[in-house]
């Protein structure tokens, strides 16, 4: 190996991480308490040794608690990894190792994996020097609102990697791209992408884990796309491949939404490895505790990042731009959110100045900020994360729904009060309705198929003993635990996928579907299929077809909310009338037809829906909506409100009827009956629409 001092010539103390210029590459890192610093090179992807290493001179080469050293005739594709010395002490927070090889906190790309750590030492995969050079066509953000947004929850790998999804390079980037006329067909305007931060493919032994990390909440590299979803395996491979999948999307109409992890990372507690931050500045990356000797662990992934310190904060917000600029990314949904809400101490605080950072930044102005309002350790914030820039995962909207339709009793008020935008939670604070972002099933829990075929949690392959995942689902199995086949079971099972979608796909709010949901998809009773990287939870293509009646209905669902404003308004209704002597914007009856009981035992409700007024004199006229819903077990008579009987109704759905029946996309379904009375099967939804005008 070589040994190589840093030449006397000046270097730039900003930005951090590997910048390319003037026929070399300038390494900056941070470390407040490192006695020397290092930059390892590496020829290939195998080398357990470095080629060369380049020493930082403390006083040409700190810049206060800089490190930047410039390496001359360091180009693109250069493997390298960084090691610091400094103190070992435990019981302090410190746990500096100078053998130890780290990841560049700021690194682009990754390469490899973890080699085989035979001498004790851990070799993390390398990071990659890399440009940003990349053809974008003219390519901007798509900007569209969040109200006229609808939300598809996918996994990169998992979508494409059954060998019936037919593409040409399953589980990748490119494989996405494949797939767009899919999502096309749908109607979806976005994909949350499951996250493609760097995380392990392998152990930090190099062994293949029993339980690998599939969703990929571990992350290695804040700055990189994961290595593990990219086509090609050269260096830097994924970066091409990530934007040509963002390209492709964004000319699809189709933005694209990061499931970000900014809670903690992959090095875990204080068991586990030295990979990157322990090794640069444990006390400063990381929320400790007992004197620094213990790491707080509100991610229940072991460690917590110490997000609101300046440093991890500007590391964070730095992150966002890099992925907003230089990938056209179009928007975030933050992993356990409220752990970003937390200062130094790990309390909760008002106005914490990560949030209100992310908020403000000029350069994230046109993207959309997501937060799962919660975390492992009781710091339930929804309703009440950040500001007026912050939409919420609504778990309120989830839980409410899911009870309402397993025909718990009391939830009639709670199911009218999550359709119309969960005003309960976001009026009070000048919020609106689509910063509820609405969903029954995500990537954690059970699939929609699965919420309404087992009453328990089956996650035996986990090989945890069933202990994992969420024991209060709301769900139940309608009399067979699992797949049946009897016919009468198997009915009311779709029955109910079909409210669910329906309700969802007509709430005032921002809608997310799980990928999968709209064909069946099963995980086989698994809530917590994290480590499940295999056909329980990739998606089946062959359930697209075997379930197209089930597709056409979310699809035209899908295409009537798009095309119909009364359903997804960007203001509060306010249960007043649009215009002098029309009907209010939203009212409330029972299935009589009179005024709700909104406790007791009925599980029956009528919402109507005013048309809302038309935004310019060019559009076509909106339509008045009349959703009939029943969670009970037996079949009812609905009595259509005085209110509402001067107009022509039509079926738009009917979750009780086989496909094509269940839905007419041209709005040309039967008329109301003429004695306005319309039955209801048991656990059902009845849909009509009619224009603003008189009935002929």
């Amino acid at each position: 190996m070589t040994d190589r001092p840093s030449e006397l010539r000046f270097t730039y103390p900003l930005p951090l991480g590997p910048i390319i210029h003037d026929g070399g590459v300038q390494f900056a890192v941070f470390s407040r308490s490192a006695t020397a610093m290092r930059v390892l090179l590496y020829d290939r992807t195998d080398d357990r040794e470095p080629t060369e290493q380049i020493r930082f001179n403390p006083s040409l080469n700190r810049w206060g608690d800089i490190w930047s050293v410039f390496v001359p005739g360091v180009r693109p594709g250069q493997l390298y990894h960084l090691q610091a010395d400094g103190p070992f002490d435990p019981k302090k927070g410190q746990r500096f190792d100078g053998r130890a090889r780290l990841i560049d906190p700021y690194a682009r790309a990754l390469h490899g994996v973890f080699l085989p750590a035979d001498d004790g030492i851990v070799r993390p995969p390398k990071c990659v020097v890399t440009g940003d050079e990349f053809d974008w066509q003219g390519d901007r953000h798509l900007r569209r609102r969040l109200d006229e947004t609808v939300i598809y929850e996918l996994h990169v790998r998992g979508f494409t990697c059954a060998k019936s999804s037919g593409v040409g390079h399953p589980g990748t980037y490119l494989g996405l791209i494949e797939k767009i006329p899919y999502l096309q067909s749908l109607g979806v305007t976005a994909v949350e992408l499951m996250p493609v931060f760097e995380f392990p493919m392998n152990d930090c032994l190099g062994h293949t884990p029993d339980r690998p990390n599939y969703w990929g909440y571990d992350p290695l590299a804040f700055f990189a796309p994961h290595r593990g979803y990219a086509a090609d395996g050269a260096p830097g491979g994924q970066i091409r491949e990530f934007k040509e999948m963002v390209l492709a999307l964004h000319r699809a109409g189709i933005e694209v939404i990061l499931d970000v992890v900014f809670n903690h990372t992959a090095e875990g507690n204080q068991t586990g490895p030295t990979l990157s931050f322990k090794g640069l500045e444990n006390r400063v990356y990381y929320m400790l505790e007992n004197g620094g000797e213990t790491y707080r662990n509100y991610s229940g992934c072991g460690n917590t990042l110490n997000g609101n310190h300046p440093i991890v904060r500007e590391m964070i917000f730095h992150c966002l731009r890099h992925w907003v600029y230089n990938y056209h990314v179009d928007g975030f949904r933050f992993d356990l959110a409220s752990i970003l809400s937390r200062n130094r101490n790990g309390e909760l605080v008002p106005n914490p100045p990560l949030v209100e950072s992310i908020a403000e930044d000029p350069l994230l102005a046109d993207t959309k900020i997501i937060a799962e309002a919660w975390d492992a350790a009781g710091g339930y914030q929804v309703g009440r994360f950040g500001d007026l820039r912050w939409a919420e995962w609504n778990g309120h909207y989830r839980d409410d729904l899911r009870r309402f339709w397993r025909g718990d009793p009391n939830m009639v008020g709670l199911l009218a009060t999550r359709l119309a935008g969960s005003s309960d939670l976001y009026q009070a604070s000048g919020r609106k309705p689509f910063h509820s972002i609405n969903f029954i099933t995500a990537h954690d829990g059970f699939t929609l198929n699965d919420l309404v075929s087992y009453s328990e949690k089956h996650n035996e392959q986990n090989g945890e003993d069933n202990r994992d995942g969420e024991r209060n689902n709301y769900s139940y199995n309608y009399g067979v635990e699992g797949p049946t086949r009897r016919t009468a079971v198997d009915s009311v099972r779709l029955r109910q996928i079909k409210n669910f979608l329906t309700s969802l796909l007509l709430s005032q709010g921002v809608p997310m579907v799980l990928a999968g949901d709209e064909c069946r998809r099963t995980q086989l009773g698994n809530n917590n299929a994290y480590c499940q990287d295999n056909d329980l939870t990739w998606f089946n293509w062959k359930l697209v077809e075997r379930h197209a009646g089930l597709r056409r209905f979310c699809a035209a669902l899908i295409a009537f909310r798009r095309s119909e404003p009364t359903v997804r308004q960007a203001e509060f209704l306010r249960g007043q009338p649009w215009r002098e002597g029309g009907l209010p914007d939203v009212a409330w009856f029972s299935s009589t037809g009179g005024q709700v009981e909104w406790s007791g035992e009925t599980r029956s409700l009528i919402c109507l829906l005013a048309a809302a007024p038309r935004r310019d004199a060019l559009s076509p006229p909106n339509h008045h909506v009349m959703m009939l819903l029943h969670a009970g077990a037996d079949a009812r008579h609905f009595i259509v409100p005085s209110a509402a009987r001067d107009f022509d109704w039509r079926l738009l759905a009917n979750t009780a009827a086989e496909s094509p029946d269940d839905i007419f996309p041209a709005l040309d379904g039967p008329p109301c009956p003429a004695n306005d009375v319309v039955t209801l099967e048991s656990r059902s939804i009845q849909v009509f629409v009619a224009r603003d005008e008189p009935k002929p």
